[in-house]
């Protein structure tokens, strides 16, 4: 794993800070904001309600959507959940942080101390700091290898959290990923019932604020397992899949959400009561597109194209609500791409904090797209490096890619072909124009390229493909 060394900020200053008037801004705010971030886990573009499905229930996260900011071109900046948590720490590039790929419990590589999270640079700034749920940026001490937990990083608090293998899901009491979590919850605890308690019961330990809340929900990564009754409710829904695998309106999927949706209503609520919400920022997205287009599939992700493991539209774009009153004007709806690397300074700039000037941050601050969702970032270009020395188990391919305006190209690594789409024409990826179009697809490849060469990034040795593997094809 590259690990560049960036020194530690020391953060003087920072908690004599006092928020003014944001630009634009009508209310006054007496305190830094509170930020609580909800992110959930595999789920696709088009699961919520507010973004047109129509099997699953999301009633909280719609009222939120009604309530402030829905983002149709949000991007995760990989396809896959470690490199999206990594750059969600550092605001840079998975590329460059080194960390492209998810990572397996024994992995002796995890996101290293010489970066400066955001959980620090806030912490530094009198903030609060807690995390509860995955965190799966390091491999685990119990496999033999170095592990360093979110403590390491800047988080003084942290909840239900894994410290061994997370993969396969576990969803109810006990919890495989940590058996010393205890059971609080009567009954048959589940996990993402217990994560949202422990949420509003965060915010209530830190009213006084400024906090930083990462609510990270292991929903609804595979293998999904609903609670009971609510999935029983969407079982006896019209046109209703059959199983945790059911490629389409999966119940599994739906009750899983719904319990995620359910702890959303519970934060609002929150916030409400303590007379909070006026000044807290809260966020909810997802790390990457459903799992789609496999043997494995458990989503369609619709009208996009694939879904994880994939640079297609359906691996790398999600969801994204924002809500801040006062700031975020309700009901709004904002096209401009944005990625998840753009968090970072985001926080920072909203909070009133200046960046460290000695660290390079590859995301640009989206409060301007807050404030007026028609407003233009200086950055019109996003980047993808996705290099695998095998194929993913969901499809994936090892590839990059890069979105510049409405233009899109995938460059695979295998086979050293490209594909270019016009996402205002056709979002689902349908009509590959390479050949059409062959200058503009040299130019985004040869801007990609450069961004490889500036990112430290490298493109890897052909991979075979299945067919190639089995039948001993060539690459060309």
């Amino acid at each position: 794993m590259n690990r560049r060394n960036f020194l530690k900020t020391a953060g003087i200053g920072f908690a004599s800070l006092v928020l003014p008037v944001l630009p634009g801004c009508r209310r006054k705010f007496r305190r830094k904001p509170n930020i609580i971030f909800v992110l959930a886990d595999d789920l696709g573009w088009a699961e919520l309600g507010c973004y047109g499905n129509k099997f699953n229930q999301t009633p909280n996260l719609d009222n939120l959507a009604g309530q402030g900011i829905r983002f149709t071109n949000a991007y995760a900046a990989a396809p896959v959940c470690s490199p999206y948590r990594a750059a969600l720490m550092t605001g840079q590039y998975p590329a460059r942080i080194g960390m492209t790929n998810y990572l397996q419990p024994n992995d002796p590589a995890y996101l290293s101390t010489d970066y400066v999270t955001i959980a620090e640079m806030l912490k530094s700034a009198g903030y609060a700091t807690g995390i509860i749920g995955k965190w799966h940026l390091t491999g685990y001490s119990s496999h033999g290898v170095t592990e360093v937990p979110p403590a390491m990083h800047g988080f003084d608090e942290t909840i239900v959290s894994e410290n061994d293998n997370i993969a396969g899901g576990t969803y109810f009491y006990p919890y495989a990923f940590n058996t010393s979590i205890t059971k609080r919850l009567p009954g048959k605890e589940y996990l993402t019932d217990r994560q949202n308690l422990e949420a509003v019961e965060f915010i209530e330990r830190h009213k006084a604020g400024p906090f930083l809340l990462y609510l990270s929900h292991y929903a609804v990564h595979t293998r999904l397992n609903g609670k009971g009754e609510l999935v029983t409710k969407y079982e006896n829904k019209p046109g209703a899949g059959k199983g945790a695998r059911a490629p389409r309106n999966n119940p599994h999927l739906a009750a899983q959400l719904e319990s995620v949706d359910q702890g959303v209503g519970m934060i609002m609520k929150k916030l409400d009561e303590l007379h909070l919400a006026d000044n807290t920022i809260l966020i909810f997205t997802s790390d990457n597109g459903g799992q789609s287009g496999s043997r494995r599939s458990v989503t369609t992700n619709h009208p996009l194209r694939a879904g994880k493991s994939t640079l297609y539209e359906g691996g790398i774009r999600v969801p994204l609500v924002i809500r801040w009153p006062g700031v975020v004007k309700s009901a709004g709806l904002c096209n401009t791409p944005t990625s998840n690397i753009d968090f970072y300074p985001t926080f920072l700039d909203a909070a009133v904090i200046e960046p460290d000037p000695r660290r390079h941050l590859d995301g640009v601050s989206i409060l301007p797209l807050l404030k007026n969702p028609g407003a233009a970032l200086k950055r019109d270009t996003l980047y993808w490096h996705y290099p695998l020395k095998k194929l993913h188990f969901l499809g994936g391919r090892s590839a990059g890619a890069v979105r510049a305006g409405n233009w899109k190209l995938i460059e695979f690594f295998d086979t050293g072909t490209v594909e270019l789409y016009n996402l205002a024409e056709d979002v689902g990826e349908k009509d590959n124009l390479a050949e059409k179009m062959p200058g503009r697809a040299a130019k985004l490849q040869k801007l990609l390229a450069a961004w490889r060469n500036d990112v430290g990034a490298d493109v890897p040795p052909p991979v075979k493909t299945r067919k190639q593997a089995k039948t001993g094809t060539q690459l060309q």
